[in-house]
């Protein structure tokens, strides 16, 4: 059996789950249609393996894998294999086409609807729709079918727990961002303010550089002025002393 692009695309340890899941849900398959069989003998050692046939849908084509909706198709798990299979193939506009076109009456078209808008490009409030109805046929689902429909639907919940990350940190983006811009403006202003008091010191100091400079003459004067007095009365004391 030819390994599905969906099992391809999984992680290494979810993979190993989906197989043991493909597995189990062949065993219960098997236990499904194996034949009734009364035993002979409780000290009969030799027990033959019990004949099941199970059909590989992989050589379905996927134009017309859709088609299929008997109890044998929808209640092997290699069929739903290859719906997924065939549904990661189409593109998001012919998956949505598809999905359009299978009323959602039993679980069966509920899951084929799921599995292609899977591939649609859907929302995540889409996803969480077709989850919910999903969820409204979990008791239908048959035991061979079950294990591959929990780990789908947990696959699912993955793709949103990641869509839910990735709102989260881009609302944290924009806030960060937004908070940024606002130190930026708010720097600018800071600098436009600086420059403000920087030329009114440049102002101030060129005004008292002026006044300084216009003191020191007036001083050179007085000091001048006083030198004369200071003669003058010097003379005339010497003038009073000498008749």
């Amino acid at each position: 059996m030819q390994t599905s692009r969906f099992s391809a695309a999984l992680p290494h340890g979810r993979l190993g789950r989906f197989t043991g899941a493909i597995i189990l849900a062949l065993g219960l398959l098997g236990c499904s249609q194996q034949p009734s069989q009364k035993v002979t003998s409780r000290t009969d050692s030799s027990l033959s393996e019990p004949d099941v046939k199970i059909v590989d849908y992989q050589l379905v084509s996927c134009q017309h894998i859709w088609a299929f909706d008997d109890v044998a198709a929808t209640g092997n798990p290699l069929y739903w294999l290859r719906t997924i299979d065939c549904g990661v193939r189409l593109s998001p506009a012919d998956a949505r086409a598809e999905a359009r076109r299978w009323p959602l009456d039993d679980w069966q078209s509920a899951f084929k609807q799921a599995v292609l808008l899977n591939n649609g490009n859907v929302t995540p409030v889409e996803r969480r729709q077709y989850l919910s109805r999903l969820d409204g046929y979990s008791y239908d689902y048959p035991a061979s079918v079950r294990p591959l429909m929990m780990l789908w639907r947990e696959g699912q919940g993955s793709l949103l727990q990641l869509s839910e990350e990735r709102t989260r940190y881009a609302h944290l983006q924009e806030s960060s961002d937004g908070q940024l811009d606002a130190l930026r403006q708010h720097q600018i202003v800071l600098k436009n303010e600086l420059a403000i008091t920087r030329r009114k010191l440049d102002t101030l100091t060129d005004i008292e550089r002026r006044l300084s400079s216009r003191r020191s003459p007036d001083a050179a004067d007085t000091s001048s002025h006083g030198n004369e007095k200071n003669s003058a009365a010097d003379n005339s004391s010497q003038d009073d002393a000498n008749p």
